[in-house]
């Protein structure tokens, strides 16, 4: 084969996650420690026999097919690194020639043609291609170097909520919204505004915009606080379709 020719994959199964629109995704599984999830394999003669002794295993790789990227951008901005554009293929964008994904995620447990996985950072629906275990002693490189991000010199920041932000997260977890992993991943990389953050001054504190959502936030040293939660939408905005969990913290909170 040469360059250019197509290739066929067959899916074999399909993810099952609490993340249903893109901007709900982890950028990498390793920010979704918690977040939980299942692969729902086809239950076939050939793949039932594929499953065996996969539990042994504590970790997996799981290939995916993001089927929500639907452009090729030969260059792209990171959201971490210096602002600057670089070759897609130094990246875990998805904007790929092939949008392949390759997650890390941790074996819960398997179920019949079920895995459930801990870590995901797949989209709701995202087709599998492939499951591999995860061998320590061959995939972890602790000397592998790190192409461009060797040039971001911050390390992450400690991220923290403060006791009335928990009790929004929580209020928001029990309606079906995820937002502590994604609020995480943002404000782990600092309190300047980068690619993909929108990063305000408001009313004495600092804002960040995490999908439909805004998240007040203080600096200390190498801490970002979480003081308060807040819907991104106005209050004559939320009586359109979908927009239950707004409409309900509203009530509850009213409006920041």
């Amino acid at each position: 084969m040469t360059p250019g020719d197509r290739v066929c994959c067959q899916v074999i199964g399909v993810v099952r996650s609490p993340f249903v629109d893109k901007r709900d995704a982890p950028r990498q599984a390793s920010v979704a420690r918690d977040a939980e999830g299942r692969i729902e394999i086809a239950p076939t003669a050939e793949l039932g026999h594929a499953l065996e002794e996969l539990s042994a295993w504590s970790h997996l790789w799981v290939l995916s097919w993001f089927h929500l990227a639907h452009d090729f951008r030969p260059k792209v901005q990171p959201p971490r690194g210096d602002g600057g554009r670089v070759g897609v293929l130094s990246t875990r964008s998805p904007h790929r020639p092939n949008p392949i994904g390759l997650s890390a995620v941790e074996l819960v447990r398997v179920e019949g043609f079920t895995v459930h996985v801990r870590g995901l950072d797949l989209l709701d629906g995202t087709p599998v291609l492939d499951l591999k275990p995860y061998v320590a002693y061959a995939d972890c490189i602790p000397s592998a170097s790190a192409g461009w991000l060797s040039a971001d010199p911050k390390p992450a920041w400690r991220v923290e909520y403060a006791p009335l932000a928990r009790e929004q997260l929580g209020f928001l977890g029990a309606r079906g919204v995820a937002l502590r992993p994604a609020l995480d991943a943002a404000l782990a990389l600092g309190p300047d505004p980068k690619p993909y953050r929108r990063i305000k001054r408001d009313r004495g504190r600092l804002r960040i915009s995490v999908k439909d959502w805004r998240a007040w936030f203080e600096v200390g040293d190498g801490v970002l606080s979480v003081v308060s939660l807040g819907s991104g939408y106005r209050a004559s905005e939320r009586d359109a379709p979908g927009l239950e969990a707004h409409r309900a913290f509203a009530a509850e909170y009213g409006d920041p």
